[in-house]
């Protein structure tokens, strides 16, 4: 509404029907990052637009606080590499596939760190 964009039309850019985007905006459905990030960019914000006070209250004593740091999760579908790993990872229907694909990114951090 503040842009002037009705839900019908969102769904249609989107390739929804108002009723899947009016689930997004009530939290009735889990957004993933990649249509978040095509409703950014169709509604020509940023992605932190949709997290509005979100550091402010992470910063009071959250435990992803990190002072006037943004919040990893934000920092991380910010970037580049990020973003690609999401809308990949999204692709991936498969549970077992996509568990698989989760426990060798875990393994790897985990080797790294060492």
């Amino acid at each position: 509404m503040l842009i002037g964009m009705s839900q019908e039309r969102l769904g249609e850019l989107l390739g929804l029907t108002f009723q899947q985007v009016q689930k997004y905006e009530k939290g009735v459905n889990r957004i993933g990052a990649g249509r978040l990030f095509e409703v950014s960019r169709i509604l020509g914000v940023p992605i932190d637009y949709f997290y509005e006070g979100v550091a402010q209250q992470l910063s009071g004593g959250g435990e992803f606080a990190e002072g006037a740091a943004s919040p990893p999760v934000m920092e991380f579908v910010s970037s580049g590499e990020g973003l690609q790993l999401s809308l990949a990872f999204m692709k991936i229907k498969d549970p077992k596939l996509r568990k698989r694909v989760l426990d060798l990114v875990k393994q790897m951090a985990e080797d790294a760190g060492e």
